[in-house]
């Protein structure tokens, strides 16, 4: 188009004889000869009735010249500028629709003829746009000759992964070999070590029960002649069994294990266990001063710090019975049913609170030699399991790009690891081509997906003029979003406008070198000529 109309003004001298409003190319259906035959076939007329002001013909092809024919077409010749047809109606309808004014011939409207001056104008546009199309045809040349050198390189340095891999792969089932065996022998100390522990605090857990149950025997012994009766333990009300806030007699007796009495030697093996739980002690617990805190043992970093051991069942329903008593000692105090002479009643036996005894003590040098060996040897099957992790991302990474479809010569690579961006008066918006397309709002926000990556979607003559990206963020009770980017030939590489011509479908156009066609070869122009 730019080469037609360079080349006009050397055409403009050239004239045809044919009736008013018959193009060039049809002129020849118009021999004025002999008679004329309506273009769609329908009739034959006398050729004096071509543009008499009256349609003879069904296509109007007989009144080119004038508004007889609604359905008929003017052409205005528009010497300098573009031809264009018109509407029959608009013929002498007193506004200039021919940039030559040749549609007012006879409406008494002198049209300018601005033919030349638009011509001018448009072949300065089609200049720019071909000096466009020229440096960014030369910048696709280059964008194509740097894809086909770092192709090249990628599938070298893909080729020394995939060798890599396996000498890595080989290295990290060595190292997995020898983890294993230096947690042999870790995992054997440190449970021996936990063994001995447990075993230790067992016998201590024990020692603490009988100092206890001897403890309570001699409190309830009160005549100390080394054996607990039964009117000895009913002064425990405590102990009660059915509820009624006293111990009788035959309560006493059964928790004495139906014996009249019961002595030292047995009463841990017999009756502790039973009453434990219920027993409150008659001595103030501030005559059993508090054990000193003992500082806390780290243990290795691989391990995890040692909990406090969870209550036993026993402990759990110490404290339930705990809360009943002192819910039942409230009561009784309101109710002044309490017995003068019963003493109150003094805290339960508890357990010690967490001291050294109860935390691991540290492993021993050679259980502590055992634990860094192990954890050298994790280490460095960790740190070649991520290198080859690693290396499998890449080699994945390099396989998709030297395989993906950057177009006819690869012209369209350069976007591949790029973003664009475009800011509106609402949005961000955001392309990164080959990958995904979102919109933020501009005054802060979280982005929405407008689609990923779909496929190539221009037409079949022109596939790579478009790209389509999918399964964006679902609309509200609609479709997911979705976005067409059309790829227009520009000198530098840019996002030009977005715009939602349908509910969550986007259209983007994207400017760059890579959409630029090859122009067509320059043809000087040596002056003005007023012939062919």
């Amino acid at each position: 188009m730019l080469l037609l109309l360079l080349l006009l003004p050397m055409c403009w001298a050239v004239e045809v004889k044919r009736p008013r409003g018959v193009s060039l190319t049809n002129h020849h259906f118009y021999d004025e000869s002999k008679p004329f035959t309506c273009l769609d076939g329908s009739a034959s007329i006398p050729f004096d009735q071509v543009n008499d002001d009256y349609c003879d013909c069904k296509d109007g092809s007989d009144e080119p010249g004038t508004a007889a024919c609604p359905n008929g077409s003017f052409h205005c010749t528009n010497t300098g500028y573009k031809p264009l047809y018109i509407s029959s109606r608009w013929v002498n309808d007193g506004v200039c629709d021919c940039c030559d004014g040749t549609d007012e011939y006879n409406s008494g409207i002198v049209c300018e003829n601005t033919c030349k001056e638009k011509g001018r104008k448009e072949r300065e546009t089609l200049q720019q746009m071909a000096e466009v199309t020229r440096e960014g045809f030369r910048l696709k040349k280059i964008l194509i000759e740097d894809w086909k050198k770092a192709r090249e390189e990628k599938q070298k340095k893909l080729i020394e992964l995939q060798a890599g891999k396996k000498s890595l792969e080989d290295q990290v089932e060595m190292l997995r070999t020898l983890k294993e065996e230096a947690e042999k022998p870790e995992k054997e100390a440190k449970d021996q070590h936990r063994k001995l522990w447990e075993e230790q605090q067992a016998t201590s857990k024990e020692q603490r029960e009988r100092e206890l149950a001897a403890s309570a025997f001699q409190e309830l012994d009160d005549d100390m002649d080394g054996v607990v009766s039964v009117a000895e333990l009913q002064t425990h009300p405590e102990l009660d069994t059915d509820g009624d806030g006293a111990l009788s007699e035959g309560e006493a007796q059964t928790l004495l294990g139906g014996d009249a009495q019961m002595d030292a030697a047995f009463f841990y093996d017999r009756v502790w266990a039973a009453i434990r739980d219920k027993y409150r002690s008659e001595v103030l617990p501030t005559e059993y001063p508090p054990s000193p805190p003992a500082p806390d043992v780290m243990e290795p970093k691989e391990e995890q710090p040692p909990m406090p051991s969870p209550p036993t069942e026993e402990e759990d329903e110490a404290e339930e019975d705990e809360e009943t008593e002192e819910e039942e000692e409230e009561d009784e105090d309101s109710q002044g049913e309490q017995s003068k002479d019963t003493p109150p009643p003094g805290p339960a036996p508890q357990t010690a609170s967490p001291t050294e005894e109860d935390r691991m003590p540290p492993y021993d040098e050679q259980t502590q030699a055992f634990i860094s060996a192990a954890q050298e040897a994790r280490n460095k099957f960790e740190e070649a399991e991520r290198s080859l992790k690693d290396m499998e991302e890449s080699i994945r990474n390099l396989e998709q790009e030297v395989s993906f479809d950057f177009g006819p010569n690869g012209e369209f690579a350069y976007l591949y690891s790029q973003c664009y961006e475009l800011t509106t008066n609402e949005y961000i918006y955001r392309l990164c081509p080959f990958k995904l397309v979102s919109q933020k709002p501009k005054l802060g926000g979280s982005p929405t997906s407008l689609g990923t990556w779909g496929s190539w979607a221009g037409p079949d003559h022109d596939k790579f003029s478009a790209m389509k990206y999918e399964q964006g963020t679902g609309c509200w009770q609609g479709p997911n979003r979705s976005t067409t980017v059309r790829l227009l030939c520009g000198k530098e590489t840019v996002v030009t406008s977005t715009t939602e011509p349908s509910r969550c479908e986007y259209l983007m156009e994207l400017m760059t070198p890579a959409a630029c066609p090859e122009p067509p070869p320059e043809y000087p122009v040596e002056g003005d000529h007023d012939e062919l």
